[in-house]
């Protein structure tokens, strides 16, 4: 332990104070919404999730194995995200440890946010791994670093998609990595470790790529997109130095390939989601996987070029000062009329609430991925999230879970007064939640509609059929309540919100009956693009579920 701390006194102690900080952070911060929906997914262990690849379900079903608490959710993410740092100092190559410490008392989102159970911080790890092993690639091409090389990609990939603009941008730096053919081992290795996750998706009918290249673009552009964009960056890798740090790292001399590929992946990745503004929202943590490179070229410019050390001098104080009321805010709501993230606090006080108005009974949350995800958190027991076909979809709508609540008498809650109008409710710790009971439950997620074809041109007010095939999720039979009879019908979206649903004539105990069957739809009489999906109305009085993949329709 001595010799811990006097082989090189200061790193080691800022890197064990880190530690400890992120510990006690991660123990008394209650979850986030993502980390109790994550904390369902390591529950459902599977090779791909609806929103994301299954690396944040392991590594947070190892920490909760050891710790059935907070810690145990962000234990893998703390040790994550020390290791980058240590990974990040090796890699520097002119060394100035005042100027690293520096730059990381700047950082104020890798210092609060480095002990999220998120899959960001697996995917800035494995992306720094991912660059450190690249380089080693560039000085050695033995079979070890090839594999390492290809081992790395994959774990990247596994993390978070956004990893694979780090390996076109590197090799765009390098094109003579075309001419290695080890590379090309590297790449077959990458394809074949990630090839379940694509096996996954295949089986469910690609749905994340259906969520993110398709249901979530906005139908037209808003120059907020762009600027929030903008604001975002200097914000996350600041908050004082942001702006500092991008700039240094932009301005760093590139002196060989390596640096060349952190240079090329930076400006890359930061253009790549500048333009993506142009369809849609771009959050500002899609590009977090370039914090190793950012840090090393902002360090390497800094020092070879004298840059900016007396600016990083005057703000880490006040830096580390904003980071200390942010870590309090986290653990005390010392502002409770103050909506600042309010989903970290008061989760024992609203769930409590539900439990006792459930008074044990299954209950179903609408439209809301995150609430059955901290209820089943930190009350146990049974919940599920409905989704209407005008909320987004989540890995709700995959789960084999509405078996279990078939036919018994549940309580379903939402956040939203017209989905359980004149029911009870309860105002607790800034939400207001609607409650009513529902006996016999049932509903049909897990039954999809599959098109014959993804997209129709048609004329204004024209009626057309729709040909589906019929993919049945469920390994028991399907009931019914003999009560309420469910029929399939359809729901059209146009630029800006759903315009509305049709019921149909189709049963769908009919429909359950035969391989494909045929969808009346009569088009609107407004010319546009629209987006159609398959709906059933299962649960009375409440909207349609999602059951099928959207379908383009063009009325022209």
């Amino acid at each position: 332990m001595i010799r811990f701390f006097t082989k090189n006194q200061y790193k080691n102690t800022v890197l064990a104070l880190w530690a400890l900080l992120a510990i006690l952070q991660a123990c008394f911060t209650e979850l986030m919404d993502d980390e109790a929906y994550y904390w369902v997914y390591s529950n459902h262990l599977a090779w791909g999730y609806f929103d994301h690849p299954p690396m944040v379900a392991l590594l947070i079903k190892g920490g909760y194995f050891l710790f059935h608490n907070e810690l145990g959710v962000r234990l893998g993410m703390v040790l994550l995200n020390v290791l980058t740092l240590l990974l990040i100092d090796r890699m520097i190559p002119q060394k100035n440890n005042i100027v690293f410490y520096l730059i990381l008392a700047g950082m104020g989102a890798m210092q609060i946010g480095g002990i999220l159970a998120v899959p960001d911080i697996p995917l800035i790890f494995f992306a720094t791994l991912y660059f450190y092993i690249y380089r080693n690639f560039l000085e050695s091409q033995s079979w070890k670093n090839t594999f390492l090389l290809g081992l790395s990609m994959a774990l990247m990939f596994y993390s978070k998609y956004h990893g694979v603009l780090l390996v076109f941008f590197t090799l765009l730096s390098n094109l003579s990595l075309l001419k290695v053919y080890r590379y090309y081992i590297a790449v077959i290795i990458t394809t074949v470790l990630f090839f379940p996750h694509i096996y996954w998706q295949y089986l469910h009918d690609f749905p994340s790529l259906q969520y993110h290249l398709v249901e979530r673009n906005a139908s037209s552009y808003d120059i907020s997109y762009t600027l929030d964009y903008i604001v975002g960056q200097v914000l996350m890798f600041g908050p004082l130095v942001g702006w500092l740090l991008l700039y240094n790292a932009f301005r760093a001399q590139v002196r060989n390939g390596f640096e060349r590929a952190l240079k090329f992946s930076l400006v890359g990745v930061l253009a790549f989601f500048l333009l993506s503004t142009l369809k849609g929202r771009v959050e500002a943590n899609w590009t977090v996987m370039i914090f190793a490179p950012l840090v090393i070229l902002a360090h390497q410019a800094i020092v070879r070029q004298g840059l900016s050390l007396r600016i990083l001098k005057s703000t880490w104080a006040v830096s580390l000062l904003i980071v200390l009321v942010a870590r309090v805010y986290m653990v005390w709501d010392f502002v409770p009329d103050v909506e600042i993230r309010p989903e970290i606090h008061h989760n024992r006080e609203w769930t409590n609430a539900v439990a006792a108005k459930a008074q044990g009974r299954p209950v179903v949350f609408l439209n809301s991925y995150q609430e059955p995800s901290k209820y089943m958190f930190y009350q146990g027991g049974v919940a599920f999230s409905l989704n209407s076909v005008y909320a987004r979809r989540s890995q709700y709508n995959y789960w084999h879970m509405e078996e279990e609540l078939w036919g018994k008498n549940v309580l379903l809650v939402s956040n939203h007064r017209p989905y359980i109008p004149d029911q009870d409710s309860m105002v607790m710790a800034q939400r207001k939640l609607y409650c009513r009971t529902d006996t016999p439950y049932y509903s049909y997620s897990l039954i999809q509609f599959v098109p014959a074809v993804a997209a129709f041109k048609v004329q204004p007010g024209e009626a057309f059929t729709l040909k589906l095939g019929v993919k049945n999720g469920y390994e028991n039979k399907v009931p019914f309540d003999k009560d309420y009879t469910p029929f399939v019908g359809y729901a059209l979206k146009g630029e800006e919100e759903w315009r509305k649903t049709v019921q149909g004539t189709l049963l769908l105990s009919d429909a359950l009956q035969q391989d494909s069957v045929e969808v009346l739809v009569k088009a609107p009489d407004v010319k546009g693009k629209y987006v159609l999906k398959i709906a059933v109305s299962a649960v009375h009085g409440m909207d349609p579920t999602h059951n099928s993949q959207g379908i383009k329709l063009a009325v022209e």
